[in-house]
């Protein structure tokens, strides 16, 4: 059995749906049902249970977006950091093995060298560095909690999407947003993190901290031009902000992460992780619009 926190969000219902498809017996949990940020709560249901793995996919990211965080501080705080660390004590109290969904928005730009971010290097969008938002800084402080811990995986993921559209796929937002920031930024299919993630458990890869994101990295332009070849845009005209400090002032409330990371690691692990132009030209040529999705 696997115990899931969190299935009823985006990435939670794609673990769900994958585990289940695999065969596998899972046992999602809800707050309103189990309060499992008691640790009480959720040590007495490890013992009873003793599930094989535990997949920690909750958290608070704001609806609609992260800007949402900086008026929910207590929830997002919360959810982000002290959560992981109420789960950390239930699986380590009964010798439970977990992964946790954590995030690659803890850094942004990349390193002085010009190198993208790997998984030894300190978070700079963080609330050590002063200079993030308020959620960035709550999942940096969550993975320091997890630091050390025991049969524990930290799987970070950077702006997810896949084929079906939906409010949280990257691919939606820029179909729908009437104006762009133009980035840098490693991303994620969910689908890959997702089994990357399940593949970290069945292969027995080492526990610690993996970048779970596409090989390379792309421009918002590039994947722009992605989106317009495949057709999927229809006759959409898109249009960019003149630079970062328009885009704050107009539509945002906080900073944005945009940063590229180094998935060498999770590779070397033997975890599938195409490149990310493969996996955004794929999820174009099977997209599933939303009245079909």
């Amino acid at each position: 059995m696997i115990v899931l926190l969190g299935g009823s969000g985006y990435v939670g219902t794609a673990f769900c749906k994958a585990l289940k498809a695999d065969g596998r017996e899972v046992l999602s949990l809800s707050r309103a049902e189990t309060d499992y940020a008691n640790l009480s709560v959720l040590t007495a249901l490890l013992q009873e249970k003793k599930p094989e793995f535990l997949i920690n996919a909750a958290g608070y990211s704001g609806k609609p977006n992260v800007d949402a965080c900086e008026d929910n501080k207590s929830d997002c705080l919360n959810g982000n950091a002290v959560l992981p660390g109420t789960i950390r004590a239930a699986c380590e109290a009964t010798g439970t093995r977990w992964g946790h969904v954590s995030s690659g928005c803890i850094f942004t730009g990349q390193n002085d060298d010009g190198s993208p971010f790997c998984e030894g290097d300190p978070p700079n969008f963080c609330f050590r560095t002063d200079n993030c938002s308020f959620y960035s800084g709550t999942k940096a402080l969550g993975e320091e909690v997890l630091e050390g811990a025991k049969e524990c995986y930290i799987w970070r993921l950077r702006i997810p999407f896949n084929h079906i559209d939906g409010k949280r796929n990257y691919l939606t937002k820029l179909l729908r947003y009437q104006t762009l920031l133009e980035a840098t930024n490693s991303l994620s299919h969910l689908g890959e993190f997702v089994r990357a993630g399940i593949d970290c458990f069945d292969k027995q890869v080492p526990f610690g901290v993996y970048n779970l994101t596409n090989t390379g990295s792309v421009t918002t332009r590039e994947v722009v031009k992605l989106i317009e070849d495949s057709g999927v845009a229809g006759d959409k005209q898109f249009q960019f902000f003149e630079s970062e400090e328009q885009f704050m002032q107009v539509a945002a409330k906080t900073p944005r992460s945009n940063c590229t990371m180094d998935n060498s690691k999770a590779l070397a692990a033997g975890l599938s992780l195409s490149s990310v132009q493969d996996a955004i030209r794929d999820s174009l040529a099977n997209w599933m619009p939303e009245e079909t999705a």
